[in-house]
């Protein structure tokens, strides 16, 4: 069955073609990547940005371009019932720029988010048509130091995941002073080798000559290999700027290498660009995020000029190449206790809340089953202990504590004590 296509009534439910769904435990591994995200960013400054999934379309047209393959061949549009153009949000900068546009918050102005986008594009290991970012955006200063900040936090991020296979790479695409020159240069180059391109590159290369630099075919790669560097036909001011961000980055012990070819693929980007690929991982499939300057996309969005930088991480990417590292496992939270109530289930409503409200993770049995069918429930949910309330204990006003994951037989605590008891057992 192919997506958008009409499934019977007696089809069994799935999800649309490249998507996928994250469940427990395993959702409780993406649970601790954004906290862990979040800590970081958020001592730096950086504050939670939230943006709507749908956007008017322009903001992408003008933002990313009209020409790049993301809006003319990826990108989810639709008329709404008011007749608008929509779009679901394919990346997550031009929404943020948007809402700075809009909303007028004081520069400097640091803005985090972690958040799905939705490119239409085809579905392999790793690439899923919804896929989920964490990413930051600075809004305000133009300076060099604050590149190195961006690169740095999404660098000290990854390390602290445990990846150690994952190489930095880092460029600079200039500005309105350099590039048009660059471009030329480039575009005289590309024609004169037109016929060793990729037969898409061939028919296109004019519009963008840029594009080529990116195209993982090997064809062009080859071609780009012995290209004009954008590097070597920088403005003064840019090659000053890209030589400080490489300066900080080195004092801060940020390996990286430089990447001629790297010049991402939306519009909005100018001087500093990086990227991080796991070398664990497939190489066609072995991005992690990148990001870069754009500061001139405020203007474009209908904005004062405003200089801004970020990135964004693709959660999917950086979990497969945990796995393929064998770090940051799935290791859901344990249970501290369940609630075994063989006596009506009012006592285990009580307890589980008391407990809860304590701050410990409880869960109980339902439906009345018996005291081993219990059992094997706590058993498989992984809990800590056991507490056990058959007639005897509920007469007596008592708990029995019950060890599941440690050598210990059943003991009976008081109801009162349980918080307590409980407490100093797990520290």
């Amino acid at each position: 069955m192919t997506a958008g296509s009409d499934a019977p009534a007696d089809a069994p439910a799935r999800t649309p073609k490249g998507m996928h769904d994250v469940l427990w435990p395993e959702s409780a591994r993406w649970e601790r990547l954004v906290a862990r995200f979040a800590a970081l960013v958020e001592g730096a400054g950086y504050g939670l940005a939230i943006t709507p999934i749908v956007e008017h379309v322009g903001i992408f047209n003008r933002g990313i371009g009209e020409g790049s393959d993301v809006v003319g061949k990826e990108m989810y549009t639709f008329v709404d019932r008011d007749g608008q153009v929509m779009a679901l949000r394919p990346e997550g900068t031009a929404p943020v720029v948007r809402a700075y546009v809009q909303h007028h918050p004081v520069p400097p102005w640091k803005a985090w988010y972690v958040a799905p986008s939705f490119r239409h594009e085809n579905p392999q290991h790793g690439r899923y048509r919804q896929h989920f970012q964490l990413g930051v955006e600075a809004l305000g200063p133009s300076d060099a130091d604050l590149d190195v900040e961006v690169i740095a936090l999404a660098f000290d991020f990854i390390a602290s995941l445990g990846l150690h296979q994952v190489i930095l790479k880092v460029h600079s695409m200039g500005n309105e002073v350099c590039r048009p020159g660059y471009v030329e240069l480039l575009r005289a180059f590309l024609a004169e080798h037109r016929s060793q391109l990729c037969g898409p590159h061939q028919a296109r290369f004019e519009q963008n000559p840029l594009r080529v630099l990116d195209c993982k075919t090997p064809e062009c790669e080859d071609v780009t290999e012995a290209a004009p560097r954008f590097v070597d036909n920088l403005c003064e001011p840019c090659a000053a700027h890209f030589a400080r961000v490489r300066a900080g980055l080195d004092a801060l012990d940020v390996p990286f290498v430089v990447d001629h070819r790297l010049v991402r693929g939306f519009d909005y980007y100018t001087r500093t660009t990086f990227e991080f690929a796991s070398g664990a991982i497939d190489a066609a499939q072995n991005a992690l995020g990148g990001g870069g300057r754009y500061n001139g996309l405020v203007e474009m969005l209908g904005g004062p000029p405003t200089p801004g930088i970020g990135f964004g991480l693709g959660i999917e990417r950086i979990l497969i190449a945990c796995d393929a590292e064998g770090v940051f496992a799935t290791e859901a939270p344990p249970l501290h206790a369940y609630v075994i109530d063989v006596t009506g289930g009012e006592s285990a409503v009580l307890l589980t809340a008391e407990l809860r409200r304590a701050g410990f993770r409880v869960d109980r049995g339902f439906d009345g089953r018996s005291m081993k069918s219990q059992f094997k429930s706590a058993d498989h949910s992984g809990a800590l202990v056991a507490l056990v309330i058959g007639d005897r204990e509920l007469a007596e006003g008592t708990v029995g504590l019950n060890p599941l994951r440690s050598d210990g037989e059943q003991r009976d605590i008081p109801r009162s004590d349980i918080v307590d008891e409980l407490r100093a057992l797990l520290s």
